[in-house]
């Protein structure tokens, strides 16, 4: 008997080591909504998938998505999407591959977006952001120190416990290998989600990502890489936004909106528009006309309290060094007129790709003073200390910080006191940095 039982054991854990073999990489959490949420995931090789989700105060109804299959061709990635939400629900979800459950060792959960208008005031929630993720593969990188370290940052980050988590650019560095093909896009990609680290935040929290250059192309790459409608589609594999650009096609660029709470964000492409900085004819272009249209429509029509702008590179820093619009003056000087001339409220922008962590505040007269926070890298090499230096007349003292971090932004408090709270933490998820940002003090 006791030989049958220890067989029976056995069996059972080989089924089950062979099931969780066939998952390469998540499931990931993508945009929730209050009817409908989506789960990400990429497998070694396309097999039938499907998700089991239940309201965990109703655990005893419980709902199947359709089942799924993918292709080579995209990488094995699946979007499920779960259709039987009631608002304001959190969730559990399993896996299945092949008709068989997957066991996983961290929690799978996701909320819906809870129903708050006309009933009661705007829920409190939490968004992370960080950007500029290198994950090392030492027979592609370049000779010399490894680029990346610190892996263990997304351990710290997933303890915060964030509702969402912004990707915040350079979620990925395609290098010399990889750009050149489809194979090696595709290898990167994969490469850098696999990492066992990140597994635990992306099964728990909605992920959103931009790009910058470093998943879209070449460093400093532009509208003319010629392999950028490949990245466009390897990105929209990868992730689970809800949209990617404009029109029904959506071949043109990766940006895109969402909301939660009282707070809508909205994420832009500073690469797929982009004209050459080298450049010296034509008009000088970062987004574009269709997609700065977009976001100056989008910004006018939004009634959030708070509009966060999602972009890669720095908008206020006075100094255009490095990714900074002020390569664009003409572009960057109309976008700051028009949040003016529409009176639109709420304005904060959210940027990456520096190395470096700090905050700009841009005073204008007679309205309110624009803010820029930059918070980078998560696991990329850091800038040398001379960027401490750079003389950026909008710096807000005490905010700039040259090492690995990530921000959590608390937004919170009653409709009369409702805040933003900005914090900025160092590897191991002590705090660095904070400011609280009044809702009035952006109206």
């Amino acid at each position: 008997m006791r030989h049958y039982i220890l067989f029976v054991f056995l069996y059972i854990s080989a089924s089950l080591s062979a099931q969780n073999n066939l998952l390469q990489s998540g499931p990931m959490v993508g945009y929730c909504e209050m009817k409908e949420a989506v789960i990400w995931l990429q497998t070694k090789e396309n097999v039938p998938v499907k998700i089991e989700y239940f309201a965990i105060d109703k655990p005893t109804t419980i709902f199947y998505s359709d089942t799924y299959n993918s292709a080579k061709e995209n990488g094995c990635t699946y979007h499920i999407i779960l259709d039987k939400l009631t608002p304001g629900k959190k969730y559990k979800y399993n896996l299945y591959l092949n008709n068989k459950k997957l066991v996983l060792p961290y929690e799978t959960s996701f909320s819906s977006k809870k129903l708050w208008q006309w009933r009661e005031d705007a829920p409190d929630f939490t968004v992370a952001f960080g950007s500029c993720m290198y994950i090392n593969e030492t027979d592609l990188d370049r000779p010399g120190k490894p680029y990346g370290s610190g892996y263990s940052i997304f351990e710290s980050l997933t303890k915060k416990n964030p509702d969402i988590m912004i990707w915040g650019g350079d979620n990925t560095y395609l290098r010399e290998a990889d750009w050149d093909s489809k194979t090696g896009i595709y290898h990167r990609n994969t490469h850098s989600r696999s990492i066992k680290e990140i597994q635990p935040l992306l099964a728990k929290t909605q992920n959103y990502a931009i790009w910058d250059d470093h998943d879209y192309g070449p460093n400093d790459s532009d509208r003319s890489f010629y392999n950028k409608h490949i990245t466009q589609k390897s990105f929209k594999d990868f992730w689970a936004n809800k949209s990617y650009g404009i029109g029904v096609s959506q071949t043109e660029g990766v940006f895109s909106t969402f909301n939660w709470g009282d707070a809508q964000f909205f994420l832009l492409d500073d690469r797929f528009f982009r004209s050459p900085q080298d450049r010296t004819t034509g008009d000088k272009t970062m987004l574009g006309t269709t997609q700065f249209e977009w976001l100056i429509d989008a910004l006018s029509a939004s009634n959030a309290g708070f509009k966060l702008i999602v972009i890669g590179g720095q908008v206020i820093n006075s100094v255009p060094d490095s990714e900074n619009y002020g390569h664009y003056p003409e572009e960057k000087e109309k976008l700051l007129k028009e949040i003016t001339a529409n009176k639109i409220k709420g304005v904060f922008f959210l940027t990456g790709d520096r190395h470096f962590a700090e905050m700009s505040m841009l005073p204008r007269e007679g309205t309110y003073p624009l803010y820029d926070w930059t918070v980078s890298p998560l696991t990329a090499g850091l800038v040398s200390e001379k960027a401490l230096k750079e003389n950026n007349s909008y710096k807000v003292q005490g905010s700039a910080f040259i090492q690995h971090n990530f921000g959590i932004i608390s937004f919170s408090g009653n409709k009369e006191n409702r805040q933003m709270k900005l914090s900025l933490f160092d590897i191991n998820g002590n705090e660095l940095w904070n400011k609280v940002i009044l809702k009035k003090e952006l109206q």
